[in-house]
């Protein structure tokens, strides 16, 4: 090669590295731009207006949650909010009645709270008005008040008030000086949601590291963010009025639901009453309402067991849909009596008529067939004793220690066949009869979906694949016996639908008493459940209210609220017919 042959190319390499490095740079200072000007400018505003008031070493930065509706649009649950604090400085107060007329024409402000900071003369800061918006601030401020200051501060807000408050939970203190998620998402997702820190100083190596690493990493959650939730908030909105209108109309101690996919465990819907408002969280009386009793209640939910020990019984061979055997009303276990909620007789029935009927010796001669070894190992196999794993704090799993292992001669066997004696949360029992409605295949009930970075990605969150617990046919062969119940006995036919199969079974139970023993006749703890298409079920509805006054069973109070959810649902979905 000649010299100059060696020096041109010496030339075109030397090019193509500036060139390559022009080019780095640019985009390096795109993404730059990227982050200051997208990204992070609320930052930056905020720290403008910091550059001329006080700033509050209180304030949180967060990460928001989003409602998702059906249309896959988030709208907000929970946000930050930006406002500002009015703060005296007690010993610079020259004219404490003059100071306090000149703030309270503008935001109404506590007089005598006011009048108590103003004469601490040894103390150099107090707060006097909270939450004002930008306009009220400047009026402030345009008064020039000696003593009187402004402070920057950013709360905790939520949009829909009280919707779905015992999911999102609320921020505040718990026995610390900063804040932090208190119950539902907001503690479940603490670490994902807090922001420790702002990132307007990060280097943009830095900040393009950190996005990459959201990029890969293998768990979302594991990074700093906001959160999409699946609970659609105009089927919460139906759920929480229902469950008003069976509060209101019973007298009840308290009610819950939850609406979700049988196939996805996607919860669309979730609350309990009594609630609350997050925003004002400290105005309540007793923490016991913070509480999301879906996940951390246990209870004997009764009669909405017997599909499942119906499923055990087919699944394991030891029935048939045309298996008969004599029902005498009552029966006797181990010196316990077990009897019909009626206690009468039916004679030589089908197993048809032990869901038709709901009958507690029925579902016990179902059990007894199946062996007590086999029937508690499905009922294992169904998730019951097992936290589910929702993404919720508190979860409480099942009591099934009554059955033992499976191999004594007990009654506790027979009473567990119609859902009393064990105990289980109402999610534990909704994920095992989803499992009925999906084909045998147990789900893996959760709220969020995905997370949405600052950087603008989003990812999914992967939720694992369910276990497959009873066979196909099984499944599909319970559905059809809950059909008839729905269409043919729930309040004789009254709610069958023409053009819609439902698979729905109710349950009235006794509650048990601490220490033993069953509260009197008249106290009764009353659930319902159904799913629908029935054969292809878009979704499975859960109720339950305890001590509901007037009526003695849950077909009296549950069935036609379920049917007013249904029916929203089928509408608001556009959920196509099947029969």
């Amino acid at each position: 090669m000649t010299t100059s042959h060696r020096s041109r190319s010496a030339i075109k390499i030397r090019a193509r590295i500036l060139s390559a490095f022009f080019i780095a740079f640019a985009l390096l200072l795109i993404t730059r731009l990227y982050f200051v000007q997208i990204v992070h400018q609320e930052d930056y505003r905020k720290n403008a207006m910091g550059q001329y008031v006080e700033s509050n070493p209180d304030s949180i930065d967060r990460g928001s949650i989003y409602f998702t509706t059906r249309n896959k649009e988030i709208i907000s649950a929970a946000i930050m909010q930006s406002g500002w604090r009015v703060a005296i400085q007690p010993p610079t107060i020259t004219d404490a009645a003059a100071a306090y007329t000149a703030i309270n024409t503008i935001t109404p402000i506590d007089h005598d709270r006011f009048m108590q900071s103003a004469t601490k003369k040894d103390d150099p800061y107090e707060e006097v008005a909270f939450q004002l918006d930008d306009a009220t601030a400047k009026s402030v401020r345009a008064q020039n008040i000696p003593g009187v200051i402004l402070v920057h501060d950013q709360w905790r807000f939520y949009p829909a008030k009280a919707l779905a408050a015992n999911v999102l939970g609320f921020v505040g203190y718990s026995g610390g000086t900063s804040k932090s998620g208190l119950y539902g998402l907001e503690n479940f997702y603490q670490d994902t949601l807090a922001h420790s820190s702002s990132n307007t100083s990060m280097n943009p190596f830095a900040e393009i590291f950190t996005s990459a690493q959201t990029l890969i990493s293998r768990d979302p959650a594991a990074h700093q963010g906001s959160i999409v939730t699946s609970i659609e908030p105009n089927v919460q909105h139906q759920l929480e009025d229902t469950l008003d209108g069976v509060m209101n109309t019973y007298g009840s101690k308290s009610a819950g639901g939850i609406v979700m996919d049988p196939h996805t465990g996607e919860v669309v819907a979730m609350a309990v009453r009594p609630s609350f408002d997050p925003n004002t969280y400290n105005l309540e009386s007793s923490v016991a309402v913070f509480s999301n009793g879906m996940v951390s209640g246990r209870y004997e939910l009764g009669s909405i067991m017997k599909p499942i020990t119906m499923a055990i019984g087919l699944d394991s061979d030891a029935i048939t849909p045309e298996t008969t055997y004599n029902d005498r009303g009552c029966i006797t276990v181990s010196t316990y009596k077990v009897c019909n909620f009626d206690q009468k007789a039916r004679g030589v029935i089908p197993m048809q008529e032990i869901l038709n009927q709901s009958l507690n010796v029925g579902a016990s001669f179902v059990a007894d067939k199946t062996g007590y070894p086999t029937f508690t190992r499905y009922m294992r196999l169904f998730g019951f004793g097992d936290k589910t794993g929702i993404d919720l704090p508190g979860e409480v799993t099942g009591d099934l220690s009554p059955l033992g292992n499976g191999h004594e001669s007990d009654v506790n066997y027979d009473t567990a066949s119609f859902g009393q004696g064990i105990s289980v949360s109402p999610i534990e029992m909704t994920r095992a009869l989803s499992a009925l409605a999906n084909g045998g295949v147990l789900p893996n009930p959760h709220i969020v979906t995905a997370v949405k970075y600052d950087s603008g990605i989003t990812r999914t969150i992967d939720v694992p694949p369910g276990v497959q617990v009873i066979k196909p046919h099984t499944a599909s062969t319970v559905t059809n016996m809950l059909i008839k119940v729905f269409d043919n006995e729930l309040l004789h036919g009254e709610l069958k639908q023409e053009h819609y199969s439902i698979a729905a079974k109710t349950g009235t139970a006794q509650i048990p008493k601490p220490g033993g023993g069953y509260y009197p006749a008249g106290t009764y703890l009353h659930s319902f459940f159904g799913y629908f298409p029935a054969h292809d079920p878009r979704f499975i509805v859960f109720l339950f209210t305890i001590e509901p006054h007037g009526q003695q069973y849950a077909s009296a109070t549950l069935a036609r609220p379920f049917m007013s959810v249904a029916q929203y649902l089928i509408n608001y979905y556009n959920i196509p017919p099947d029969r």
